[in-house]
């Protein structure tokens, strides 16, 4: 990145930063814009240069996700089998969780603890990942040359279930992100050997 697009992301990470411990002191709806503006230094007019709401920052790692799933998946080769584009699509996932700094990891385990403790952030966090969800079929049933049916809805949702028991069997901030990572490729190694080869064709 240039001198100005560094710039940019140092400033939309101290918002974050921000933003995630004062949700975590004082609870995400008594945390005002003009707190997390002013605990940065910065007007409420910038933070909306970088997020268009306090949800939109609490998810902002939910669409950057989605973002790189949906651009793995589209880079995976034609003749690929389906469920084999998602594994790697996963993968991509992994990936950038095991090159993040510490910072991130922090950042993602804050943003972890802000679910737990907001039940509304987390039912729509749910309902996020369902959209994302039917979007991943949505190009899935476009490699296979078909509209959405079962076969590309069992093809997404036999991948993601993987992810699910990695991210739940032990949380995050017990044991570690690394661990965690770990996990989840376990459980996609233990769904790719359970699987009849040709299944998804």
């Amino acid at each position: 990145m240039g001198l100005r697009e560094r710039k940019k992301e140092k400033t939309r990470l101290a918002l974050m930063d921000a933003a995630l411990d004062l949700f975590l002191e004082q609870g995400y709806d008594s945390t005002t814009v003009d707190q997390i503006a002013g605990a940065v230094d910065v007007s409420p007019r910038t933070f909306f240069r970088y997020f268009t709401s306090k949800d939109h920052l609490v998810y902002w790692y939910h669409d950057q996700n989605e973002e790189t799933m949906l651009e793995t998946l589209a880079s995976r080769p034609p003749g690929e089998p389906p469920f084999a584009s998602m594994t790697h699509t996963l993968r991509a996932l992994l990936q950038d969780m095991r090159d993040a700094t510490p910072t991130d990891t922090e950042r993602f385990l804050k943003v972890r603890r802000l679910m737990d403790a907001t039940p509304q952030l987390a039912a729509h966090w749910i309902g996020r990942s369902v959209e994302t969800e039917r979007r991943l079929v949505e190009a899935i049933a476009t490699r296979r040359g078909v509209d959405p049916d079962p076969l590309s809805h069992l093809i997404v949702t036999f991948a993601l279930a993987a992810m699910r028991v990695g991210f739940e069997c032990r949380p995050a901030d017990q044991g570690g992100v690394q661990e965690m990572v770990s996990r989840i490729e376990e459980t996609l190694r233990l769904v790719e050997r359970s699987l009849r080869p040709g299944w998804d064709a």
